[in-house]
């Protein structure tokens, strides 16, 4: 048991449980709603000079890619609402920015040993450069990975994520753990100082509303990163880019600054749009947690 940041106290299992609850379900109808634009968005990225994007199989590699985002999410949300709660006990209240931006750091960190090799997978489907997921992770850990098989299943598994998570782990925490910080600060800072001037629990339609503008200010600021991101995973066997700091200067050189800027219209309507789907199954979700747990705990008291 512990203080909560508004002097609650809270059990961490039960946080801990709702979160994985909330987080799962808020990511899995976010990827399922809004995966074409994502779609449009790599392909934009991806696209060097004045090549044209193809416009076929808006929908390739969503199946893998719910595989993947729904434990993700769950584990981020999981581990984003406790390690929020303990750190807002540790901070000043006017310092409760730094409390968010550290717990959103920390959940991005601790779900991106499944975000990186999902994110992996997904841009290569979209980019049409295998059929099946499947495949997608058999042909990958064959001509980008480690030669040398396991002798145990779990051996092999341990490979099979390292290797994809190696194809473009960097770059993908220099894009995600800001991105998760600043927009995750965003959103709980609105969230905190509109309470306050409405002295009210916020409605499902604000907390939609605030996650929308929380997700377009920080997908707009983190484009060029996503940029360096995109193109390091679907770089594939031809290992243009030998780095971040490479492919940044690759970029710059071959295409202008203004390539750093690729994909920002459909990727700030696809992360303003996912933001106000994510927050507001998110806090529902909670609500209905909550009051399920309420309802169990009157009861307990009555017997």
């Amino acid at each position: 048991m512990g203080e909560g940041g508004d002097g609650k106290s809270f059990n961490f299992l039960q946080v801990l449980f709702e979160g994985v609850i909330a987080g799962g379900a808020a990511g899995v109808v976010v990827e399922t709603a809004l995966y074409p634009i994502d779609t449009v968005k790599t392909r934009l990225q991806a696209a060097k000079g004045g090549s044209k994007i193809q416009w076929k199989g808006l929908y390739d590699g969503l199946g893998g890619n719910i595989a993947g985002v729904l434990p993700a999410s769950a584990i981020f949300i999981g581990v984003y609402e406790p390690t929020k709660i303990k750190l807002l006990e540790m901070f000043p209240e006017n310092l409760s920015a730094f409390a968010h931006l550290a717990a959103g750091a920390i959940g991005g960190a601790a779900s991106s040993l499944i975000r990186v090799p999902t994110e992996v997978v997904k841009q290569r489907m979209q980019m049409s450069q295998f059929k099946t997921a499947p495949d997608a992770v058999r042909l990958i850990i064959r001509n980008e990975g480690i030669k040398e098989s396991g002798w145990l299943h779990f051996c092999h598994l341990i490979r099979t994520v390292t290797v994809l998570s190696w194809c473009g782990y960097g770059s993908f925490l220099l894009r995600d753990l800001p991105f998760d910080a600043i927009q995750f600060c965003i959103y709980e800072q609105i969230r905190i100082g509109y309470k306050l001037a409405a002295k009210r629990d916020l409605k499902d339609g604000e907390n939609a509303l605030i996650g929308a503008f929380a997700g377009a200010i920080t997908g707009a600021i983190t484009t060029p990163l996503d940029v360096l991101k995109t193109r390091l995973m679907v770089q594939g066997q031809a290992n243009q880019y030998g780095g971040i700091i490479s492919c940044a200067q690759t970029i710059l050189q071959e295409e202008g600054a203004g390539a750093f800027l690729k994909g920002i219209e459909p990727r700030v309507l696809w992360i303003g749009i996912g933001g106000s789907i994510f927050f507001g199954v998110l806090e529902k979700t909670k609500s209905i947690l909550a009051e399920r747990n309420n309802r169990k705990d009157c009861k307990l008291k009555e017997l």
